[in-house]
């Protein structure tokens, strides 16, 4: 036991014994942080400006649909220059954006078409920031690390994640909104230069990988990968391609929409409902069931990392839609908090498991010249999904939340068997 435990430790440790590694996840964490500042941030001035919650919803529109309508983008451009070039130029962009908040609200000159326009700005290069995050690690560690460096850096984004607003609340509270901006812009000039000392490792192209059975895309053949002086239309029609004619990739596509459905309403809408009409508990048992999903999350991504091998992916997925599915059904039945938090708890746990696997399972397989608007696919998708369950969800839950976690289970579980019918997708490492 205590050598299992040693040789799982280990492999958790091997990828921060890498210079670049630690760079990499110091940029991102302090990336992420700044991402929970500017929510803050924005929507904190934004009230104080205008009292208005209706000027609030605006801000924050002008923020998200740049952010989804470029991701795309942000994939092309990642895959034709390099991730690293796209995160320290967006990570200096949003840099002086906030910088130029913060000073325009010192100096009460700020105003709320300024502030759109900044939220707009903010979410364009945003843009292009997230797709390169996700596809720049198998060029700073090799393919055996993917998956405790994936671990490592999926704690950093869920500890920046509750740190960034909570930090960004405190500034406000103690200062000031437009020095909240300042801090932000201090924290994304450091992801700038922490991505700016990253050092690619050196080693040749990677072969192209094997395409699966009925998959026809392959960077630079017909159906694949656009070739570099293509438009960037051509590219990320190329990319499109490629995604969806690969079973395997639309397979995992298919399942993070899915997924994604089942979260962002249950998780939001459900939790709220849950917390204050099923349990009677108010905000408390609201946020007791975040930090549980938070916790087992963390929890999963850690055991994930720390486990060597590669596993089946496809039944990992297959198995993780089930798990959801009978933790959701669970919810609807519940009538204890202790009840939820240990049914939450372990959900989050396979989540966190299984997608460390995941990710790395794309970034070890998909082509490094199309690596970024694949990832940019399933991004988007969850950009289009999330509003979907919140307005499903919303609409279920006035009628309890038996309705809405059942309608979730049954897509989880018909997800879980359908994954299972395709035998590419079952033999995926």
């Amino acid at each position: 036991m205590a050598s299992t435990l040693a040789g799982a430790g280990s492999r958790l440790r091997a990828p921060a014994r890498l210079p670049s590694f630690r760079l990499l996840w110091l940029g991102q964490s302090l990336s992420l942080l700044g991402d929970g500042f500017s929510y803050i941030a924005f929507s904190w001035i934004t009230l104080s400006l205008t009292q208005s919650t209706l000027a609030l919803g605006y801000v924050l529109a002008f923020q998200a649909v740049p952010r989804a309508l470029l991701t795309l983008v942000g994939g092309s451009l990642s895959d034709t220059w390099s991730p690293r070039a796209l995160m320290k130029f967006s990570s200096w962009a949003r840099a002086g954006l906030m910088a130029g908040v913060g000073l325009a609200g010192t100096t009460g000159t700020l105003t709320l078409w300024m502030l759109c326009c900044a939220a707009a700005a903010f979410g364009a290069v945003d843009a292009f920031f997230q797709p390169a995050r996700a596809s720049i690690l198998p060029s700073v560690v090799d393919a055996e690390m993917l998956a405790p460096a994936n671990a490592l850096l999926a704690v950093g984004t869920k500890v920046a994640a509750v740190l960034g607003p909570a930090v960004g609340g405190m500034v406000v509270a103690f200062s000031d909104a437009s020095v909240a901006f300042l801090v932000d812009g201090v924290c994304f000039a450091l992801c700038g230069l922490c991505v700016a000392g990253v050092r690619p490792l050196p080693r040749p192209e990677p072969a192209e990988p094997e395409p699966a059975a009925g998959a026809t895309g392959a960077p630079g053949k017909s159906g694949g990968a656009a070739g570099a002086g293509d438009s960037l239309g051509a590219r990320i029609r190329a990319g499109l391609r490629y995604a969806f004619e690969d079973p395997r990739i639309r397979t995992i596509l298919a399942v993070d929409a899915a997924v994604t459905f089942c979260q962002a309403g249950p998780f939001t809408v459900g939790f709220a409902t849950l917390a204050k009409v099923d349990l009677d508990g108010g905000s408390t048992v609201l946020g007791l069931l975040n930090g549980a999903l938070a916790g087992g999350a963390m929890l999963g991504t850690l055991a994930g990392g720390a486990v060597g091998g590669r596993p089946r992916v496809g039944l990992l997925i297959s198995a993780l839609a089930g798990w959801l599915a009978v933790g959701t059904g669970l919810l609807g039945l519940v009538d204890s908090t202790a009840g939820a938090l240990a049914t939450v708890l372990a959900m989050g746990f396979g989540m966190g498991f299984q997608g460390v696997f995941g990710l790395s399972w794309i970034q070890r397989n998909i082509h490094g010249s199309v690596l970024s608007r694949v990832i940019s696919v399933d991004m988007v998708i969850g950009y289009a999904v999330a509003p979907l369950s919140l307005v499903v969800c919303g609409a279920l839950a006035q009628s309890g939340t038996a309705p809405m976690f059942t309608l979730t289970a049954v897509v989880l579980a018909v997800t879980a068997a359908a994954i299972l019918t395709s035998k590419p997708v079952r033999e995926m490492r």
